[in-house]
Formats: structure tokens, C-alpha cells, sequence
């Protein structure tokens, strides 16, 4: 391979993990859990943007009910936010002609 072409593989390589990293900051993903009665914002760097918690669910003795659905639509988003990135990553980074199951970033 010419360096040269190599060098030019690199800078753009560069600029599209830079563009990457502003996207992945923008995407957000809802989680949810028991059949929507709790439900979790995240963004792309996995920072808690907004939780909704169904009214039913606030009552005295549902404290570890709440706790539990709260975890399971965390995960749920975040699994999200996990599979978006990796889909972003891949529509930029495809076009670099990297090698086949090269995983980025390094």
C-alpha cells in the first residue's frame, strides 16, 4: 500500500471518528419497563435525560417494585444507546475500507 494513500487513509479515518464522537453525544434512546409504567431517557454518552414514572406505581409498599423497573429501563436504554452507536459507527467507518471486523475505536 502507498503511504501516501495510507496517510490520507489516516487523516480521513480522524475526521470521522471526531464527526462520530459529536454524533454519538446526540443520540437518545428510551427504555422501558413493566409494559411502560417506567420509562428512562439516555443519551448517547449514557447520561440520565429523563425518567417518567407511572402515578400507580408510587405507593408505599411498591418502593422495590419502583427500584427494579427503574433498573430494568435503564438497561433496556442503554442496550439501545449500544446498538445505535455501533450502527453509527459502522455508516461512517464503512467507507475507509478497513479491514473485516476491525473494531473501532482501537
Amino acid at each position: 500500500m502507498d503511504f501516501l494513500k495510507m496517510m490520507k487513509q489516516a487523516k480521513e479515518m480522524q475526521e470521522q471518528m471526531g464527526s462520530l464522537q459529536e454524533q454519538i453525544v446526540e443520540i437518545e434512546a428510551e427504555g422501558v419497563a413493566g409494559a411502560g409504567l417506567v420509562r428512562v431517557t439516555l443519551n448517547g454518552k449514557s447520561d440520565l435525560k429523563g425518567l417518567k414514572i407511572d402515578p400507580s406505581l408510587l405507593k408505599e409498599d411498591e418502593g422495590e417494585i419502583l427500584e427494579d423497573l427503574i433498573m430494568a429501563a435503564h438497561t433496556d436504554a442503554r442496550a439501545k444507546i449500544e446498538m445505535a452507536i455501533q450502527e453509527k459507527t459502522q455508516e461512517l467507518m464503512g467507507g475507509l475500507g478497513l479491514p473485516a471486523g476491525m473494531k473501532l475505536p482501537f
